[in-house]
């Protein structure tokens, strides 16, 4: 069924657990967001039970998306109150994407920096039995920073240690 037949079968306003299923979060996050102020003030029953309305399972979706497409917080409370703003500038959001876009660029390229580091271990890692590992000993020494921490964290590492192969030399015991 359609997320339009959904919204016209259903009546309105409706429970937590209801516009949680509605919008494919779980209660518990959908109270998070709420408590963020993402939603605004939701309407409660005389015995407090939180009524929401469709425009709230709306804007739950819009939220839902964003985290899908990896937008933090701030960023989707910034997206959130642009898209309910309908004096915007596209420039704002367009703004707000590119930074999202800049440091999903980031996370990509350490993670396939990663990705080079773990293969040209392996590739010298003999996977015999004896005890030497290039593999160990590279996550023995603690890596290089060769860029500064992204505002999301991430941070991009090279190996401390070379990833050259080993040759056979006699062992000291």
């Amino acid at each position: 069924m359609k997320d339009v037949d959904i919204d016209r079968l259903t009546t309105w306003p409706v429970n937590i657990g209801k516009a949680a299923e509605l919008s494919g979060i779980s209660p518990k996050m959908l109270r998070h967001y709420e408590t963020l102020g993402l939603l605004g003030d939701v309407v409660r029953t005389d015995s407090n039970y939180r009524q929401y309305s469709l425009a709230d399972v709306h804007s739950l979706r819009f939220i839902r998306r964003a985290r899908d497409m990896g937008f933090g917080l701030d960023a989707i409370a910034e997206l959130v109150s642009l898209w309910h703003n309908r004096k915007r500038s596209s420039a704002s959001v367009k703004r707000i994407t590119q930074k999202h876009l800049d440091d999903l660029a980031q996370r990509i390229e350490a993670l396939q920096a990663m990705q080079r580091t773990l293969a040209g271990l392996m590739d010298v890692c003999p996977g015999d039995g004896r005890p030497d590992c290039p593999i160990l000993d590279d996550l023995a020494h603690p890596a290089t920073p060769c860029a500064a921490p992204t505002k999301s964290g991430t941070k991009l590492y090279k190996p401390a240690t070379s990833a050259a192969p080993r040759r056979n030399t006699p062992r000291r015991d």
